[in-house]
């Protein structure tokens, strides 16, 4: 057998793969060590700050952009899906160009409840598609191919995705339901397909970048408002912020696929930053808060969300909370912390949500072609986070059927694994209970009330569509243990959705009392935002785009004033 030191990893092979790595889109980094002052200051080079910093950049401002890390942020990892919608141009091309702000309007008004104000989500819907329309001036590429089939992530061949629950019921009785997922192009999961092309209009419109700098403190004056940051930063020119750069890329690159391994680069990287890092402070009459959420911060997960602790951390490590901190040190109030989006997805491929998902009492509590994210949620709020899929063997043998057209190869293989070898089978329903620790009688009703259904041509009893309701009649009966896992092949990753209470008309940060916080802006989920009470696919990176303009923007304005 084979064994493998932690001392002795990665090798030289790849310790020198490490050496000659790059972070991705090329940079011009700031050459004076004194770091000027600037109109505005953004603290994290995700998505919401680099859409923040290009804003400010076009209306004047001088800007300087700051990361923890060398940029991208959990954006750069995403599958770089915008929810985009109210007659886009690639919504037209398919034919769904019906689609107006204010349909958009009544099915996120229902989707997010009160996330934000009403007239803060109608400037969302309103202003959709010129926001796709500044993306792809910026370089970023869409493309109108329509999925042709449900997906939680579609393949290479289609970029345009009903990435919600736009045709679930209630959702598609209160809207006309329409096509709003928007992936940037690009192999795989394309999210950095998003950020790098944002990131170089950064730069060409002037920004200056600054990496490997964590931010200590917001200075203030004496009316509370912002005028600076303290932080500490590697000095560019020396050989351990090339080192700290080339480890955090490798981190980053391994870290959803192999967290222990990710890990042992990461904490190279940071021991490096804290022996070098040095004191530094800029003077900014405005200051935006973009550094992520806190989903990797456990005591602050244990404190809002200890139900969700089978959820592993989706993101970098910079989503540890500090930008929420930084805000909270002078005076800014949170909300919506207590929630967490965490998905279990049933889809692809589509047979299996034509199965039954069951609690532990053996009853239905949810319709399964809801969101995945719905899914976990009750799962986890409701039902202790363990539900099972029953299927029959039609069903099984169907869903491995659609596995290679509809499921991208990488998620092939937990989907293989479940309908292959992880799984209860039984040959009746009530042995099938009895191997779960099911009752019998529940669960034999459950499916008895869904099959009449079908066969009576009545509405689902969890009003599931007609397209994904069928049978389950056939045996042997399998059951899939959909509960939420921490690690292994059937992880469920999340990333949190509360943070920094914000106006809607400016982003700036709210006190407790509703005033707001002079030159103090939050975005992304370092802020409550569109997408703080629930998740679709695309409403987070859409809300950072949102938000980042928004704050970039009245930031420039209040620098110049």
């Amino acid at each position: 057998m084979l064994r493998f030191k932690l001392r002795s990893f990665p090798g030289r092979s790849l310790h020198k793969a490490i050496q000659t790595s790059l972070s991705g889109a090329s940079c011009r980094f700031s050459s004076n060590p004194e770091y000027p002052d600037a109109d505005v200051v953004v603290t994290g080079a995700g998505i919401a700050g680099v859409t923040a910093s290009i804003a400010a950049a076009e209306k004047g401002a001088s800007v300087v952009l700051l990361d923890d890390a060398h940029g991208g942020g959990a954006s750069a990892l995403s599958g770089g899906v915008v929810y985009a919608g109210g007659g886009t141009s690639h919504q037209k091309a398919v034919g769904y160009g019906d689609d107006t702000p204010d349909n958009m309007f009544q099915y996120l008004k229902a989707e997010t409840r009160d996330a934000v104000d009403e007239e803060t989500l109608r400037r969302f819907c309103n202003e959709s598609v010129s926001r796709i329309e500044w993306l792809e001036s910026h370089g970023v590429k869409f493309e109108a191919s329509l999925c042709p089939h449900k997906t939680s992530f579609p393949t290479d061949k289609h970029y345009l995705i009903f990435s919600g629950n736009e045709k679930v019921h209630p959702f598609n009785q209160l809207a006309k339901p329409a096509p709003r997922g928007h992936r940037a192009v690009g192999r795989g999961l394309s999210g950095d397909q998003l950020w790098k092309p944002l990131f170089r209009s950064a730069m060409e419109a002037g920004v200056r970048f600054l990496p490997a700098a964590k931010v200590d403190r917001v200075l203030v004056n004496e009316d509370g408002s912002a005028r600076g940051i303290e932080f500490k930063c590697l000095d560019e020119s020396a050989n351990s912020f090339s080192q700290h750069r080339n480890l955090t890329s490798v981190g980053k690159t391994v870290q959803l696929a192999a967290p222990r391994i990710a890990d042992w680069f990461l904490n190279r990287a940071d021991r490096l930053w804290s022996r070098d890092a040095i004191h530094r402070s800029i003077n900014a009459p405005a200051v935006i808060l973009a550094a992520g959420g806190f989903t990797f911060n456990e005591d602050m997960r244990q404190k809002y969300l200890p139900e969700y602790s089978q959820v592993a951390p989706l993101g970098t490590r910079g989503d540890d909370g500090s930008g929420i901190h930084l805000g909270q040190s002078v005076g800014g109030s949170v909300d919506k912390m207590e929630n967490m989006s965490g998905w279990r997805f049933l889809y692809p491929p589509t047979a299996l949500i034509e199965g039954v998902i069951v609690s532990q009492t053996g009853q239905r509590f949810i319709c399964e072609d809801i969101y995945g994210a719905f899914l976990t949620d009750r799962m986890i709020r409701d039902h202790n986070g363990r539900a099972y899929l029953i299927l029959d063997s039609t069903q099984r043998d169907k869903a491995l059927q659609q596995l290679r057209e509809q499921t991208r190869p990488e998620f092939c293989i937990p989907r293989l694994h479940s309908l292959k070898w992880d799984h209860v089978k039984a040959s009746s329903l009530p042995d099938l209970a009895t191997k779960l620790g099911l009752p019998a009688a529940p669960l034999h009703q459950t499916i008895a009330s869904y099959n009449d259904a079908i066969a009576e041509g009545a509405p689902d009893p969890m009003n599931k569509h007609p397209e994904f309701c069928s049978p389950v009649a056939k045996p042997p009966f399998y059951a899939l243990d959909i509960s939420p896992r921490r690690t292994g092949l059937h992880v469920v990753h999340g990333l949190t959705l509360g943070g920094l209470r914000v106006d809607g008309k400016s982003g700036l940060v709210l006190r407790g009392d509703n005033t707001v916080i002079g030159g103090l802006y939050a975005a992304g989920r370092t802020a409550v935002g569109i997408c703080s009470n629930g998740y679709v696919s695309g409403l987070s990176l859409a809300d950072s785009v949102f938000a980042g303009i928004r704050a970039g923007e009245h930031a420039a304005t209040l620098s110049k004033s």
